[in-house]
């Protein structure tokens, strides 16, 4: 493995998790590393699968839901065909919508954009598709471009560029060097959707049986998984489609969708009094739309609509309609059914019906039951045992490094002064969380960063916080683009030897996925506890967790929170050098609840002084 490490030293924890990797590949095993930040996890792990994979003609998937991890996988595999000078393929890929040649195809979801592409391709209105072959083989351009891009590994963004120059489909470009990939670096959906991997493996020759998979960020997966078999219906949805069935004269069809608000509104109407949301079962709907005409005939006359309306526009409400439909009739074990209403964000009421999957482990088993081995890794995938569970990795090897970086340059500090659950929340409240955030951010001699469970919080509390915060405040508003975030981000870091503070969401787009090494952040500080709102799904997800595991108000309701503030805390120590502190603002985090959720290498401080801590926290490294 030495000879394709790509750094000049392998660190004794990097060797230590290269070996259960290559335990893992040599004896057809899966695993679960929780990595902390600084094992350099993204080497140590693609080192040992390329080499396993380069002797036993198997292809390498690495597969990220972060940009930026592209980024890093694609450098890594670069790093590696240079210092070991072999023939190494990557392919890089990410969603066929943000590849394509198309204009406003942004907007679609992912089953619209795919109607959309198959009606162009169909039709032959795309023209970086039909420069893709001439006399049913690939055409000299699209040839001569492959054999450029092959040569060396890029990320997905540099090969829609180029391919946008020479007009031919990036996606399709993307799938002819796949076919020579040994190493496919791709996001989650390209292997755990059953249709997208389909369609993947397909035109790269692929098969999951020949196949190493590593799964970075793993602690992502349980939502994600979740996320890809969940399915949902809305009023204004049914509304849109109605329309568009009488655009087409297709009355019939119109005045089945007229009856499916009809039916919608009646399920509706049997919530409790005072609740927004109740339970719905598989046979009330169908049943109701039995009544009304043939269900699958219904799904048919749907797929027409949608097929038609996608010849002259690229978006169909019927698609997505018809697609609920298909869903809705599947499993009901690791799934529920609900019906909510709701506001647009015009403030118009609708309501919806779901189809949410419970169990993460579903869309997995495929996978963990055919690929080689499958390699599950994250910085804060602890406890592996609880992610052993919901993931369904039972005969799965699991590792837990202790982070590389000296102890002694991050405190972790627990504050039992303030709360924000529910019945605590008051305008005393919200002054005193302001103020003890204003001494922590005016103490900390740099940037700091302060994540509040939701943005209502959060600007409840930037009222008094503001009058006291000595430092220039940044502030993330929900919503904002990609550039938006960079250009505050920038802002920001500016500030580093005079001092700014970031207020933002704990899960929004600032409180993972963002790193700040050196001087540009020296302190994060966590308000309270990022709990989901206890709805139906929350506590149906307790229960099915009760049920399998016994854990329910662990795994569905305490974890999932513990875990976003870790990512968050994971903001400010990037580097071996890197000093910071790390302040949890909310007397709950030492309950015992809570307090074992931490890993035991963080060394958990609780003290009702934080300036006092912090000042002789930063005063030793004077």
């Amino acid at each position: 493995m030495q000879n394709l490490f790509p750094y000049d030293s392998v660190r004794p924890v990097q060797s230590s998790f290269m070996e259960q990797v290559e335990n893992a590949l040599n004896n057809k095993k899966h695993l679960l590393a929780h990595c902390p930040t600084g094992v350099g996890k993204t080497a140590a792990a693609l080192t040992p699968a390329i080499e396993f994979a380069l002797k036993n003609k198997l292809t390498v998937f690495f597969l990220t839901s972060r940009h930026t991890q592209h980024m890093i996988a694609v450098e890594t595999v670069a790093k590696i065909k240079d210092k070991a000078k072999i023939d190494l393929v990557c392919m890089d890929v990410i969603g066929k919508k943000h590849m394509c040649g198309q204009n406003g195809v942004d907007v679609l979801t992912s089953s619209e954009f795919s109607e959309y592409c198959k009606a162009i391709r169909e039709k032959e209105e795309c023209e970086h598709y039909n420069n893709l072959k001439e006399k049913g083989k690939a055409s000299f351009d699209a040839e001569k471009l492959v054999l450029e891009l092959k040569k060396t590994p890029m990320h997905a963004e540099t090969l829609v560029r180029k391919c946008k120059t020479e007009k031919l489909c990036p996606f399709e470009i993307a799938c002819m060097i796949g076919k020579a990939a040994n190493v496919v670096i791709a996001d989650y959906n390209h292997v755990l959707h059953p249709g997208i991997r389909g369609t993947l493996f397909k035109k790269t020759g692929k098969i999951l049986q020949d196949s190493i998979v590593i799964l970075d960020e793993a602690h992502n997966l349980p939502a994600r998984a979740r996320k890809l078999l969940t399915f949902s219906l809305s009023t204004y949805s049914i509304e849109q489609a109605a329309k568009e069935a009488k655009s087409l004269e297709m009355h019939d069809t119109a005045e089945h969708l007229a009856k499916l608000m009809q039916v919608v509104e009646k399920l509706a109407s049997k919530m409790p009094p005072g609740k927004q949301e109740t339970l719905a079962t598989k046979q009330e709907l169908f049943q109701e739309i039995e009544a009304i005409t043939n269900y699958e005939l219904f799904i048919t006359s749907l797929h027409a609509i949608s097929e038609e309306i996608l010849e002259t526009k690229k978006k169909s409400f019927s698609t997505g309609i018809a697609n609920f439909l298909e869903a809705w009739t599947g499993q009901d074990k690791g799934f529920t059914r609900i019906i909510a209403n709701g506001f647009t964000k015009l403030g118009k009421p609708f309501t919806a019906i779901t189809y949410r999957c419970l169990d993460p482990s579903i869309p997995l088993r495929e996978l963990l039951a055919n690929a080689r081995s499958v390699i599950a890794m994250s910085g804060t995938l602890t406890p592996t045992e609880m992610y052993k569970d919901l993931l369904g990795f039972e005969n799965a090897l699991c590792a837990e490094y202790e982070s590389p970086f000296p102890k002694e340059n991050r405190l972790n500090l627990i504050v039992p002064k303030t709360s924000t659950k529910y019945t605590a929340r008051s305008p005393w409240m919200y002054e005193h969380i302001g103020r003890r955030c204003a001494e922590i951010a005016n103490t900390i001699p740099g940037n700091s960063a302060i994540f509040f469970p939701s943005y209502r919080l959060m600007d409840d509390i930037y009222v008094i916080f503001s009058k006291l915060c000595e430092r220039t405040i940044f502030v993330e508003q929900p919503g904002m683009g990609k550039d938006e975030k960079a250009m505050l981000l920038d802002s920001f870091k500016a500030y580093k030897d005079s001092g700014a503070v970031l207020l933002a969401v704990s899960a929004g787009s600032f409180g993972e996925g963002i790193d700040l090494m050196g001087d540009f952040l020296k302190g994060v500080v966590i308000v309270g506890l990022p709990l989901t709102r206890p709805d139906l799904e929350t506590e149906q997800l307790i229960k099915y967790y009760d049920e399998k595991y016994s854990k329910g108000w662990d795994y569905g309701y305490t974890m999932p929170a513990i875990i976003t503030t870790m990512q968050n805390a994971g903001r400010c120590i990037r580097s071996e050098t890197d000093r910071g502190v790390i302040v949890f603002l909310d007397e709950r985090y030492v309950w015992p609840a809570y307090y074992k959720c931490f890993p035991k290498e963080w060394s958990m401080k609780v003290s009702l002084d934080a300036r006092k801590e912090i000042e002789e926290f930063f005063g030793k490294a004077a």
